[in-house]
């Protein structure tokens, strides 16, 4: 499908080419969730950009000394602490030359493990010699390296931790500081939902009875565990009752009188608490109070099981909120802090028009992990080129009804131009996808598109590679199972300053897992479009900068390729 604008509107965008090859019932560009690499590095760019910007605001009027002393007290929040830095000694103290001094900033590109997400993470760069760089921002963006943005994403991270308000090296060294049973408190609720969540799902539609056989059955068979959950469920169960039980998940003549005698009276109710009952049984304390639950109210609904568990789910974490495990409170804190300052970041990122509702909290985003649209970020894209200002993308300027008739109605877009972004932010984004292409990893494109008179024309982009698969592993990092879900190459760009869009090839399926071909392909695709685009970029100028759209090529055309330098 072709489409093309007869002219723009004033404050608006108009697509000049849309297209979605792929045969499936919805438009990839803009109905799918795609797992597209490192175009996520733009976000994280921009964040970063957008933070130093505000930072700007509210510190170029301090006088030096007050400078120093902040530079000096915020020493968990790295980008605070340069930028307050930088403007004590900065001779201008303008917004330009800090972003330019931003981007000069060092990021090591060396692998190392990050606590992040809720464990320990190790992230590989694409190519060897990233792993002994130690580039700018400019360069790190340029070439794409991995570990380098998982660095600033981490300082982003401690900034907007920071940002929260609390002192949190006191939060986390003082055992007696009153925030951290909040915390302790929500993580209990939190975590214990997730469980409750998986759990009814295994659940759903069993009778009390089937859903008693299949905890029995999610144990290893000893008499005394099966004990535990009977009398866990059915606390007021006679003896009589627990021998039946027992005689239908255990070979005969397993359990004699006198130790079903023992069993009874040993695991009845009220010997052991919930979290007890859980570790005797080798079953979580959770699993088995919903089965109990289950057993008087069958068929209860996922909102009903949350609200009777309130209380239960403090409970079985009581372990966590003993003083003696400062360190595995931490680690619980922590993981929520995070999850706020990704909350934050969220909101940087709807405003760049991202999505959904939702990112990974992971420093593993910063190249990909959460996943993202080819027309989200071509509207980035176009953010980027109008200087900041968000334009919307409009498919209809006007619609005309009932011509000639007494209902003739006529319906007009009045488009709201929004600010996202400073100008000095966007215009350095420029500049940084610009050398993605002169320097970078889309250098195949470079000289690639010119001016009727021959001169260059000016051409920026951000590759990204998406290899999405769900692994299972085992103790040690062993590989346990592998589903291969999709692979994507995507190029998201701009052709001068009236121009841009996305290129995505996309491969759904297992058969993805056959396919190597890294967003080199999609760099070559938009070379390889340059006939076709010509016309376009030599019609008269419009009034703002107009989509290409976003061109997709059939996951059936796409040719396995080797491993071309990319990202």
């Amino acid at each position: 499908m072709e489409r093309r604008a007869l002219r723009a509107g004033r404050g608006t965008k108009l697509p000049r080419i849309s297209a979605d090859s792929l045969n499936l019932p919805f438009d990839i560009n803009s109905g799918a969730k795609l797992i597209l690499g490192s175009t996520a590095k733009l976000c994280t760019l921009v964040t970063y950009l957008d933070i130093v910007a505000e930072l700007h605001r509210n510190l170029v009027a301090l006088p030096r000394q007050e400078l120093i002393a902040t530079a000096a007290r915020v020493r968990g929040d790295p980008i605070t602490a340069w930028a307050a830095g930088y403007i004590a000694k900065a001779a201008d103290r303008s917004l330009q030359p800090m972003i330019d001094a931003a981007m000069q900033r060092r990021y090591s590109g060396s692998p190392s493990a990050f606590f992040t997400g809720g464990g320990v993470h190790v992230f590989a760069n694409f190519e060897r010699w990233e792993n002994h760089a130690n580039p700018t921002v400019f360069e790190a963006f340029e070439h794409s390296i991995n570990n380098s943005f998982i660095r600033i994403m981490r300082e982003i991270v401690l900034h907007y931790i920071a940002q929260g308000g609390l002192e949190t090296e006191e939060l986390l060294s003082k055992a007696d500081d009153p925030n951290r049973e909040a915390y302790l408190q929500r993580f209990a609720d939190q975590e214990g939902r997730r469980y409750l969540a998986r759990f009814s799902n295994d659940y759903r539609g069993l009778t009390p009875q089937e859903a008693l056989n299949q905890l029995a059955r999610r144990t290893r068979p000893t008499a005394r565990r099966l004990a535990v959950i009977y009398l866990t469920a059915l606390p007021q169960a006679s003896r009589a009752d627990l021998g039946t039980f027992l005689a239908c998940h255990l070979p005969p003549n397993t359990v004699d009188d006198d130790q079903l005698w023992d069993l009874w009276r040993e695991y009845g109710p009220g010997r052991f608490s919930l979290q007890d009952r859980g570790y005797i049984a080798g079953i979580h304390p959770l699993e088995l109070w919903l089965v109990a639950y289950l057993q008087d109210h069958p068929g209860a609904s996922r909102s009903a099981v949350m609200e009777a568990s309130e209380g239960v789910r403090q409970e079985v974490y009581g372990w966590l909120f003993k003083s003696g495990n400062l360190h595995k409170q931490n680690t619980r804190i922590r993981i929520l802090l995070e999850e706020d300052a990704f909350d934050r970041i969220l909101e940087d990122w709807r405003l760049q028009g991202y999505p959904f509702g939702h990112l990974v909290p992971s420093y593993g985003t910063a190249i990909g992990s959460s996943g993202d649209r080819p027309d989200a970020l071509a509207n980035l894209m176009g953010i980027i080129l109008n200087d900041g200002v968000r334009l919307p993308r409009v498919d209809l300027e006007r619609l005309h009804f009932a011509a000639g008739t007494a209902y003739d109605t006529n319906m007009t877009l009045a488009p709201t131009p929004q600010r996202v972004l400073a100008p000095e932010v966007a215009r350095t984004v420029r500049q940084a996808l610009m050398g993605v292409v002169t320097e970078g990893t889309a250098a195949r494109l470079r000289g690639a598109y010119r001016w009727p008179a021959g001169n260059l024309l000016a051409v920026g982009g951000k590759t990204g590679t998406g290899d999405n698969r769900l692994d299972r592993f085992g103790r040690g990092g062993r590989l346990i199972s592998q589903r291969v879900v999709d692979r994507t190459a995507t190029f998201v760009f701009f052709l001068g300053d009236r121009f841009f869009g996305t290129v995505t090839a996309y491969v759904p399926g297992a058969i993805a897992g056959s396919y190597h071909f890294t967003s080199a392909l999609a760099v070559q695709l938009l070379k390889a479009l340059e006939p076709q685009l010509d016309s376009l970029l030599e019609s008269p100028p419009a009034a703002v900068p107009m989509p290409i759209g976003e061109v997709l090529p059939p996951a059936t055309e796409v040719r396995k390729t080797g491993g071309e330098s990319s990202d």
